[in-house]
């Protein structure tokens, strides 16, 4: 059984000591934790003090004999990260895969080499703002990983400032670590109270962006869609149509699976999601929230193509025989050989896809933001609201505040056809 001691250290600070006897270099074993108590009517009692000193360190005791103490003045920020892994970041309720594989990349590029060899108690607020202030400097890109020598635009991007968005990842990052700090009392205060989420500094840029080049199709340049899908293989043009009328997410198209096909009902069910690859093999996880399984329904002329689809997809699985790679599986976009596709791979076709055809680029996740538009496009304004929660639904958004925020631009057409009731107002008319 260890032994334990309280030691008085200052007006109200005492020092706990846990005797755990040799180490196997023949020295002690001795770990230690300060407590400070600010109760002022604690502190002028005698025996209540001392059975609340007592039971501190009962309680160390069985924290250090059941080997979950780490003394924070030999804990460098590097060592914390291990132990934040196993007690936190690794449990799936916590931390999803993907975004722990998103945190585990800015810990390795950017953390580690800032704060590594830091103690963990002696990491500063002031200390975290000079990082972000160095961040904010041009130049803190990370070239891509690839072999290939650096094109002429992406030397230049590597030249421009870190977006606020990825600068408030990594504040999201830090908040999350030193939060865990503070609550498994290894700090006493998060330093990372102190320091701001960074914000963009060029909104009025970006809105202009946004407006040159919005994020989603009408329903003119839908259609232009469409037609150049028609040049290509029935396989692409029902994946990239899955997003832009069904609404999916990349990952749900890659992990769909046909018995989740229902061709009777013409429904296509939402219950599987591959948004990540790590080492060529895909991370299947849950939809991304409760609202995300769900039932979508999709237009007649769809589903009759899918279904002309999953006979080739029989016949190129018999075909391949021994060759097939998708095991019991049955993946309706797979790969080739019967495995889903990378995550980034329809995002790549979808790029030299639009550059094909002449088609105005927008990211694959705009596409299912086209879909919320087209079903909006032709309401009236007072049908809006109910429009909406439909839209929510349908694409599986946990709150109905994100679909209206998504769809806050309206359309064209809708936007024209609002500012025409306006025309009654018309000088001219009114003294005819």
């Amino acid at each position: 059984m260890a032994k334990g001691s309280i030691e008085k250290r200052g007006r109200n600070t005492w020092r706990l000591t846990v005797d755990l006897g040799l180490r196997a270099d023949n020295t002690r074993n001795r770990p230690r934790k300060t407590i400070t108590i600010e109760d002022e009517a604690l502190l002028k009692t005698t025996k209540r003090l001392s059975d609340y000193l007592d039971n501190e360190l009962a309680k160390f005791k069985i924290e250090v004999e059941a080997g979950a103490y780490i003394a924070p003045e030999k804990t460098r920020f590097s060592d914390f990260i291990k132990v934040w892994h196993e007690k936190y970041a690794n449990d799936p309720n916590n931390l999803s895969i993907t975004t722990l594989n998103v945190y585990d990349n800015i810990i390795e590029s950017r953390l580690i080499p800032a704060f590594g060899n830091d103690r963990i108690d002696q990491i500063s607020t002031l200390k975290i703002i000079s990082f972000f202030h160095e961040m904010e400097k041009p130049g803190m890109r990370k070239p891509p990983n690839s072999k290939r020598p650096l094109s002429e635009k992406q030397k230049a991007k590597l030249l421009e400032p870190l977006d606020a968005s990825t600068l408030a990842i990594f504040h999201r990052v830090l908040k999350n670590i030193f939060s865990r700090a503070v609550e498994w009392k290894m700090i006493k205060e998060n330093p990372m109270e102190g320091v701001k989420k960074p914000v963009a500094k060029n909104t009025k840029e970006k809105l202009i962006k946004q407006r040159d080049n919005p994020q989603y199709y009408d329903e003119v340049e839908a259609q232009e869609v469409v037609d150049a899908l028609y040049k290509e293989t029935r396989k692409w043009r029902l994946l990239v149509l899955g997003s832009m009328m069904g609404g999916f997410r990349r990952g749900e198209l890659i992990g769909l699976e046909w018995p989740e096909v229902f061709f009777k009902n013409n429904v296509i069910r939402v219950e599987n999601n591959i948004p990540f690859t790590v080492k060529g093999e895909p991370v299947e996880k849950e939809p991304k929230s409760k609202a995300s399984y769900r039932d979508v329904d999709m237009p007649d002329w769809y589903m009759e193509e899918l279904s002309l689809y999953e006979k080739e997809w029989q016949e190129e699985k018999d075909f391949l025989e021994d060759k097939w790679l998708g095991g019991d599986r049955k993946y309706v976009f797979h790969n080739g050989t019967g495995k889903p596709y990378y995550f980034q791979h329809p995002s790549r076709w979808w790029k030299r896809f639009c550059k094909r055809h002449g088609i105005r680029y927008i990211k694959f996740h705009g596409l299912r933001h086209s879909s919320g538009t087209l079903l909006l496009e032709d309401e009236e304004e007072a049908n809006f609201d109910s429009i909406l929660i439909v839209i929510q639904r349908r694409l599986g958004h946990a709150r109905l505040s994100t679909t209206s925020d998504t769809y806050v631009h309206v359309t064209k057409k809708v936007k024209t056809r609002i500012a025409g009731k306006l025309n009654k107002f018309n000088p001219s008319e009114s003294r005819k």
